[in-house]
């Protein structure tokens, strides 16, 4: 257990380190970051709803120079193929056989930009990978890497153009992050960096503080984090509630009961603990439970938001001692 927890310590530290050069380039957002290495290190997919330019693409890449993950983006438009993104086998005529040539979804860390915008047909591939982890194109199976993670944007106004992800597919995705403006201070900040240094967004020369190898060797340390009985009731409570209340039309499934345990311990993890407490849990459950409620018309209409809806039932929940 004392060589388990020294690790622990070492890998403190290279979360740290991970914080403060997201930082020097990122000015605030750190619940937002904090959440993202929580669901990678739990091995899951994010939704990031936010307003152009509240720097989402930016966070992806940065994040994927950081952990020495290969980084793909592709942009979803309305005439975009499932080929165009899974990949297509292509005739080659010096050897007279077909040549699987790999889409943009072939990546360690992959951001889909405005997953809204493309047709049923295109989400449901893309679906299909983020679920099975693999591609099946003329009979050949091509897996994705062990890393494999789908960092998707969505786009909260604007919605013309725009195919809404069923309920079915929201599911997938482990947590939803929303990233909102920054604050007056923050803003200021970023327009010091921007005055002072006009290639403050170039990230050529980014240094890897964690490898590959370390953080995959972190998620199997996930199952040894401690979590006691009286959590995985407090954790089956809340998604009960989701389930009781009058005003949510929809509730959570067992998957983000599952969803909700990886997170925690995930989060342990990063507050450098190899236990889960009560705290964990509710710093993650309105990520991991948000975007899998459906409110009915009424709460609706009387301005409930899920976020609203998440903290009224977690307040419902007796707390483990």
């Amino acid at each position: 257990m004392q060589e388990e927890r020294t690790d622990l310590t070492q890998f403190s530290e290279q979360i740290e380190q991970l914080r403060q050069q997201i930082a020097t380039v990122i000015v605030g957002q750190q619940e937002t970051v904090d959440l993202l290495l929580t669901a990678i290190l739990a091995g899951g997919h994010v939704l990031i709803e936010g307003v152009p330019g509240v720097a989402k693409t930016l966070l992806a890449r940065l994040l994927s120079g950081l952990i020495d993950a290969r980084f793909s983006r592709v942009q979803f438009t309305p005439d975009l193929m499932p080929s165009d993104v899974l990949g297509t086998n292509v005739f080659n005529m010096q050897t007279s056989q077909f040549d699987f040539h790999p889409g943009p979804v072939f990546a360690d860390i992959v951001l889909v930009d405005e997953i809204n915008r493309a047709p049923a047909k295109t989400q449901a591939a893309l679906f299909e990978v983020m679920e099975e982890r693999q591609v099946t194109i003329d009979g050949t199976t091509h897996r994705m890497p062990q890393l494999y993670t789908i960092l998707a944007t969505q786009n909260p106004v604007e919605q013309e153009g725009t195919y809404k992800l069923p309920e079915a597919q929201t599911d997938r995705f482990m947590m939803k992050l929303v990233m909102g403006y920054p604050t007056i201070d923050e803003e200021v900040t970023i327009l010091q960096r921007h005055h002072q240094n006009q290639r403050l967004t170039q990230l050529e020369g980014l240094q890897p503080v964690i490898s590959q190898g370390q953080l995959l060797a972190l998620r199997q340390t996930l199952q040894q984090v401690f979590v006691d009985e009286a959590l995985l009731r407090y954790i089956a409570g809340i998604v009960a509630q989701t389930r009781q209340s009058r005003s949510v039309f929809l509730g959570a499934s067992p998957r983000a009961s599952v969803a909700l345990l990886q997170c925690s311990k995930a989060y342990a993890l990063l507050q450098g603990r190899d236990f889960v407490i009560p705290d964990d849990v509710r710093a993650v459950a309105p990520s991991v439970l948000q975007h899998r409620l459906i409110l009915t018309a009424e709460a609706e209409m009387e301005g409930l938001t899920p976020q609203k809806a998440i903290a009224r039932l977690i307040d419902k929940v007796e707390v483990p001692k």
